[in-house]
């Protein structure tokens, strides 16, 4: 994959490593372009190349009357405001076949969930579209494995692919990073280190996902010392408040911090 090839992406040439960051969900209008705001004046001022995040629809949840979107092409029609906007790209996720040809219509990179990573229609289908591909790793899968997630992709005439790690499972409620598993990806396509959704804790008994935001920085340091080409890392100015991850996403006002210190340490890794 070629960074030069996303759409509206800038800082390109700066050497940093790349951005995807956002809400967890497009919970409305007003919420996703004040994030999106903050974030570009925040990777303008230390030149990363920045792709807007924010799932259209969740439907990945763990109970029924947990939050799942506002509607498919409203929260689709307010990511095309916000590449508009501020002339940035954007990635969604998709779940379905019939997601893909939706989403490509107003997004620039489609996600594959980690837990859908396998579903070789959905893969083809994100593939066919012609739009750059983010693979997330499932959490059950190895590192090695990825290289047939990404051979789907490629072998649909569409080398525009990337690999994002997200963590694996380790036990019933936690998730760890090997990072081994870093050099072993990037064999096979530029590779992302989703930082706040390795730190989740599944399958607690409330239903509800909780997580360790405690630890961000510390995951987000060793994935940029191992090299990793992209960080992901949800943000929102009121986690608390928010309706889907609130538990792992990073405090917006603290981003700013984290990624001046980031900069600073993909620059001393540079020199080796």
């Amino acid at each position: 994959m070629k960074l030069e090839r996303i759409p509206q992406l800038k800082h390109i040439d700066s050497n940093n490593f790349f951005l995807l960051a956002g809400p967890c969900a497009i919970e409305g209008e007003e919420m996703a372009l004040r994030i999106a705001e903050k974030v570009v004046e925040i990777t303008n001022k230390l030149e990363i190349p920045y792709v807007f995040k924010g799932s259209f629809k969740k439907a990945n949840r763990s109970r029924i009357d947990s939050f799942t979107g506002i509607g498919d092409e409203k929260a689709l029609k307010i990511l095309r405001k916000v590449s508009e906007t501020f002339e940035i790209p954007t990635i969604t996720d998709i779940h379905e076949v019939s997601d893909a040809k939706l989403a490509a219509e107003y997004v620039d990179i489609l996600q594959i969930p980690a837990f859908l990573v396998r579903q070789t229609d959905l893969v083809v289908a994100a593939a066919e579209t012609g739009k750059v591909v983010n693979l997330k790793k499932g959490q059950f899968m190895s590192p090695e494995s990825m290289k047939h997630a990404v051979t789907k992709v490629t072998d649909c005439n569409n080398e525009q692919v990337m690999v994002t790690d997200r963590g694996t499972m380790f036990g019933y409620q936690d998730m760890i990073v090997d990072f081994r598993g870093i050099p072993t990806m990037r064999e096979f396509a530029p590779t992302v280190l989703d930082v706040t959704h390795s730190l989740q804790q599944p399958n607690q008994s409330s239903g509800v996902t909780g997580g360790r935001p405690d630890m961000i920085e510390t995951i987000a340091r060793a994935g940029v010392v191992n090299k990793v080409d992209g960080l992901f890392i949800e943000t929102h100015f009121d986690p608390a408040n928010a309706k889907s991850d609130g538990a792992n996403m990073l405090d917006l006002n603290y981003l700013e911090k984290l990624l001046s210190n980031l900069v600073a340490i993909r620059k001393t890794v540079n020199s080796f």
